[in-house]
């Protein structure tokens, strides 16, 4: 069975923090293309919508349902996702909600049994979304959908979506509802407080884990949810191990997440965009540093969320000790820890000296960091630079700077977007412990940077997948094997890794760039889209058998 209309609803719709976000932005278009404006996002507003450049706004979009969307009380801006494809958009504010949150939460016991009593941090404002992202559905579907003709699916992403998808099951049946959890909260608060997942995970009882972990309210709803859903969902085989396990429900489908490498420039364009990347890059390391940069320094680069242990951040900056130490390469290295702190703002002293056209030949103090920070003597990347005695001397072959900004193209420093800055990349790094299922190692080889991963994340099961047995990095990709407990021998990989490559001549260099550039195309939407299509069936099948056994 194939879908005549689609709602998808997700916190990042039209609000760029994530993951999540790459996944609706870049499979947007091949939707479009397969159900052109029958597909409705619905995503938070929170009052920028005229300053948000990701939202463009049409008032003519269904202006007969919009008007009686106000008559019932709902607070919407309509228009489009300024998007590949340009899908359309629902904004809604869920402000308005909060009074009603207690009544909303007896209602969630009452029907489901979802325990919110111990809700704390952002539960309320997710779930008041959550709500009325279901009530634009429901109006929608009333007032502007000929029911009886068409096949609809309600997909919500995330725990925070999960309140409005069980009202959507409660209060409007005739639509299948999809639940996609991107990462399960227990097994992320499991991994993050330095419990061993893997090994035990057959042991661990989820519900236990919330309580001893206060996560109880948040791993409820996801349960709950996905327990009630006509098809439940997550997006690789690691991730839907963990599901089995902490949330008692296998996952009916895995929806691998695809990209869309449309934005990567080709040909002489990638050429001269790369060499301007790096040369900006190195201006940045001059300045901080003082040290100077050969066209040939290996930049190498990890990048992500800030979560030390679940992204492997503590592995990375252990291998940069290591590499420092093997002192056998003739190449010098310039790594960059590219993770969003609690920044200040950009350093004042850095910016007077990329002011000026000058080359330097002294350090900042502090050459490792690029931004101020709030607590800095608490920064867990800075601490442990601090303890094994990272500071970046003039000698040292390798140099680590920490760049603790999101890179939007206005951090103050580099004011270049990430892309623009990835494309300088010779080699990226992403050694997590905890990663269901990794965009950043996609697009690094989506621009041609070969990658060390691990057998914990997704793309790397699905990059071992593809080649049939272990990636190496001369497939493009290399996936280390990783466990509760191997961190020293991962650390020790990643920089053995890093010197074998730097030795490497330039044409071999390039051939593993061009692998790995050929292998991201084998993770783009019109290939990976499938997985949904299988879902989409499988939600429309369960939801006509479960209206059929009621009637």
């Amino acid at each position: 069975m194939a879908p005549t209309f689609i709602f998808e609803s997700s916190w990042e719709v039209c609000n760029k923090v994530g993951g999540i976000y790459t996944v609706l932005s870049t499979r947007a278009k091949t939707m479009q293309d397969m159900l052109c404006d029958r597909v409705i996002f619905i995503g938070p507003d929170f009052g920028n919508a005229d300053n948000n450049p990701l939202f463009i706004e049409d008032k003519a979009l269904w202006k007969t349902w919009s008007k009686q969307a106000a008559k019932e009380g709902l607070r919407i801006r309509t228009g489009r996702w300024n998007i590949p494809g340009k899908p359309c958009v629902v904004l809604v504010d869920f402000k308005p909600y909060y009074p009603q949150r207690n009544e909303l939460y007896a209602d969630a016991w009452n029907n489901f049994q979802v325990d919110s009593l111990h809700g704390y941090g952002d539960y309320d404002e997710a779930n008041m979304f959550s709500y009325a992202a279901a009530l634009v559905v429901e109006s929608f579907y009333n007032h502007s959908l000929k029911q009886e003709k068409e096949q609809v699916i309600y997909q919500a992403h995330e725990w925070m979506t999960c309140l409005g998808a069980l009202y959507i099951r409660k209060h409007v049946p005739a639509i299948a509802t999809i639940f996609t959890t991107h990462a399960t909260s227990i097994g992320r608060s499991i991994a993050g407080n330095n419990k061993p997942l893997y090994q035990y995970l057959w042991a661990y009882n989820g519900t236990q884990m919330a309580q001893e972990l206060n996560m109880e309210a948040k791993h409820s709803i996801e349960r709950q949810t996905a327990h009630n859903v006509d098809c439940f969902t997550t997006v690789s085989d690691v991730t839907g191990h963990e599901c089995a396990e902490l949330l008692d429900r296998p996952c009916d489908a895995i929806l691998m997440n695809g990209f869309e490498a449309d934005f990567v420039p080709k040909g002489a364009a990638f050429t001269s965009r790369r060499k301007t990347a790096r040369q900006h890059i190195f201006r940045v390391a001059n300045a901080l540093t003082g040290a100077t940069f050969a066209d040939d320094t290996m930049i190498v680069a990890t990048s992500g969320r800030y979560e030390f242990k679940n992204k492997g951040i503590d592995v990375f900056i252990e291998a940069m000790r290591r590499t420092i130490n093997a002192g056998t390469s003739d190449r010098s290295v310039l790594a960059l820890i590219q993770m969003p702190g609690w920044i200040a703002g950009a350093r004042k002293d850095l910016q007077d000296r990329l002011t000026a056209d000058t080359t330097y030949d002294t350090p900042l103090p502090m050459p490792v960091v690029t931004h101020e920070l709030h607590e800095a003597g608490n920064d867990r990347v800075l601490g442990m630079m601090r303890a094994l005695g990272i500071t970046n001397l003039d000698e040292s072959p390798v140099k680590v700077i920490f760049v603790p900004s999101y890179l939007d193209g206005n951090d103050g420093i580099f004011n270049t977007p990430y892309y623009d800055l990835l494309i300088g990349d010779d080699l990226a790094v992403y050694p997590s412990y905890y990663e269901p299922w990794g965009y950043t190692p996609l697009e690094a080889i989506a621009f041609h940077v070969p990658c060390i991963t691990t057998s914990l994340s997704g793309f790397g099961l699905w990059a071992n997948k593809v080649k049939g047995s272990t990636s190496h990095l001369d497939d493009g990709v290399e996936v280390i094997d990783r466990d509760d407990y191997n961190f020293n021998d991962v650390a020790q990989a990643i920089s053995h890794a890093l010197l074998s490559y730097a030795s490497l001549p330039s044409t071999e260099a390039e051939a593993i760039r061009k692998k790995a550039a050929r292998l991201s195309q084998k993770a783009l939407w019109k290939h990976f889209i499938t997985y949904y299509l299988q879902a989409y069936d499988i939600a429309l099948r369960n939801a006509a058998a479960r209206r059929s056994s009621q009637a």
